[in-house]
């Protein structure tokens, strides 16, 4: 497990340089772990991969738990970015499953890297970790868009919320092999009917 994060929150990036500055240090990071798993994350070797000195690595992200915090803010925004159009004969409830379903898929192609940055995000603290609402917000406005909720009441988004919770366990039992993949998807997809079926807006 990664150190609790330092009771600090990294710098912000200010200039284009500074922001792809970030963002080679992210993709350094998400590299190694992925060959390395978490544990073995040096921060030395990501700041030389990235070609940044340490203090400049420190500066942005004080500890691994901000850095891969931030990493899996990244990925998010990656599956948004790719988010594809809603098929007219698919119902919002399934394409909020194949949004999680595929982001399932994807995030286990790199098992050692969605390990280290769920265990990262867990031990983060929202008061000195900001990557950490980016998660929450991140993940929340994929499956909005999935969903096709324009105007999201607070129902919407406690209904999405505990979604997510759900996904988490479902992902990480994946990574333990704990569920097959049938069995995953299987679980995802009743969710999804439970919580956002239009029945449930009554709630």
């Amino acid at each position: 497990m990664p150190r609790i994060a330092e009771a600090r929150a990294g710098a912000e990036p200010s200039s284009p340089r500074q922001h792809a500055r970030r963002q080679s240090i992210l993709k350094a990071a998400a590299e190694i772990a992925a060959r390395t798993g978490l544990e073995r994350v040096q921060m030395h070797e990501v700041a030389r991969s990235s070609g940044v000195a340490i203090g400049t690595l420190y500066r942005y992200f004080p500890s691994k738990t901000h850095l891969f915090t931030a990493v899996m803010a990244d990925q998010i925004q990656g599956f948004g970015a790719k988010l594809p159009d809603r098929a007219a004969d698919t119902s919002p409830e399934d394409a909020v499953f194949e949004t999680l379903a595929g982001a399932t898929r994807k995030l286990l192609r790199r098992p050692a890297l969605a390990t280290a940055m769920i265990q990262s995000a867990n031990a983060a603290r929202a008061s000195t970790v900001p990557d950490l609402a980016r998660v929450d917000t991140g993940f929340l406005d994929l499956l909005l868009r999935a969903w096709d909720v324009e105007r999201p009441t607070e129902h919407h988004v406690a209904r999405l919320r505990l979604l997510t919770l759900l996904w988490y366990g479902v992902l990480q039992s994946r990574l333990n092999e704990r569920i097959t993949p049938e069995e995953a998807d299987a679980d995802l997809r009743m969710a999804c009917r439970l919580l956002l079926a239009p029945e449930a807006d009554a709630g």
